[in-house]
């Protein structure tokens, strides 16, 4: 099931059909593969966007991790 919940799209190839899929509904396999020729720059823009979504899920729905 794609939930489309980080809005970080990326081109894949599923089924032999090419789909845009958001980082977070990626297997694995697919995450590394989209990952491995970016940049350290590159890399760190995308983890500020995944935790502005986290904060925005957890904000949204008043969600805390209890220890």
């Amino acid at each position: 099931m794609n939930r489309n919940l980080d809005g970080i799209c990326f081109r894949v190839k599923r089924n032999g059909e090419w789909e845009s899929v958001c980082f977070s509904d990626l297997t694995f396999g697919e995450m590394r593969e989209v990952l491995a020729d970016y940049s350290k720059e590159s890399l760190t823009r995308m983890c500020i966007s995944l935790g502005h979504a986290i904060k925005e899920i957890g904000d949204a729905f008043d969600i805390a991790r209890e220890d």
